[in-house]
């Protein structure tokens, strides 16, 4: 896996030594940004269920101010620091280790300016973030990838073959 776009355009990332994570393709992730572009310019962007960092890498890389990063498995959070460190954005990133549930939970409205969240396909995460979200908009904008079947209360999605990106605005 690669950045795409940006300061860090090209650049290889380190990808986590374990089976159940599932990385974005490339393709979605581009689409993503691009849906993005005009929000990220010296925005404070969160990665929920961050993995190797990719989401919010790739915003730095595309001009974020500032990225914090939330993830609980071990072998995620070593590919994590280490992509951070390999991109010599440590003064720009924060890792939070933990479950990124119960971190949404703790956030007051605006906390950040873009969320992307990515979480496991397996359980319903992502249509309790959604709800979480609608409680108490923690972002300008919510982004979530997910099952291109799975149906979420956002205001627009778009479909990738079998994944699906819904984008949630604060009102």
């Amino acid at each position: 896996m690669r950045i795409i776009a940006g300061e860090f355009g090209g650049r290889r990332l380190a990808l986590p030594r374990d089976a159940r994570v599932r990385p974005t393709a490339d393709r979605v992730r581009e689409a993503w940004m691009s849906i993005l572009a005009d929000a990220l310019p010296g925005a404070r962007v969160l990665d929920l269920f961050a993995g190797s960092g990719a989401l919010g890498l790739e915003a730095l890389s595309r001009g974020a101010a500032a990225a914090e990063f939330v993830e609980l498995n071990p072998a995620s959070l070593r590919a994590l620091e280490a992509n951070i460190a390999a991109l010599a954005v440590g003064g720009r990133a924060r890792v939070h280790r933990g479950d990124a549930l119960r971190f949404a939970e703790r956030l007051g409205p605006a906390a950040y300016d873009v969320a992307f969240a990515d979480p496991p396909y397996n359980r319903d995460d992502a249509a309790r973030l959604v709800a979480l979200f609608r409680r108490t908009p923690f972002a300008r904008i919510l982004s979530v990838e997910h099952r291109g079947g799975e149906r979420l209360d956002g205001d627009s999605t778009r479909r990738y073959g079998d994944t699906a990106l819904t984008f949630c605005h604060a009102p």
